[in-house]
């Protein structure tokens, strides 16, 4: 978790207004998914947990993009997402120090591969005490020291 994760510079077609110094962020976005989900599920929950922090972290945001013959693309995050994998206790206690910081965060738990959408989605959440959640994914923003001890114990995702 000590990498520095930068911007790539050179090769290929650049825009005039790219330099050519890398982009060092001083925050980070991370994804902790529990390490026994089956690869359609660590899609799914990485997608989800990600789309709660652009929508309520605007900073995270990047500018809209365009290709060479001026058609628009949706901006998307302005920093790398790192995913990182662990067990159910990495899982918690992971969510217990992303409470104490009070870091923005997105969670999913397993009962959401019972639900179809947004309303049942927050109802099932809602059902269950904090300390009771059965976390499969959890979604961290913020200082990168503070997100890296709040995943103390993952590991990248292979």
């Amino acid at each position: 978790m000590q990498r520095t994760y930068k911007t790539a510079s050179g090769g290929g077609r650049q825009s005039h207004s790219m330099s050519a110094e890398p982009i060092r962020f001083d925050t980070k976005i991370a994804v902790l998914l529990r390490a026994d989900l089956e690869p359609w599920q660590r899609l799914n929950v990485t997608a989800f947990l990600v789309s709660g922090l652009g929508a309520t972290v605007p900073e995270v945001i990047g500018e809209p993009y365009e290709d060479a013959d001026g058609v628009s693309y949706l901006p998307m995050f302005r920093q790398p997402v790192l995913v990182f994998e662990g067990s159910k206790e990495t899982l918690k206690a992971a969510h217990g120090r992303a409470l104490s910081r009070a870091l923005p965060r997105a969670v999913f738990t397993s009962d959401l591969f019972a639900t179809g959408n947004d309303r049942d989605n927050r109802a099932a959440v809602r059902a269950v005490p904090t300390a009771e959640l059965d976390l499969v994914g959890l979604a961290v923003y913020g200082p990168r020291g503070g997100v890296d001890k709040v995943l103390k114990g993952a590991r990248m995702h292979p």
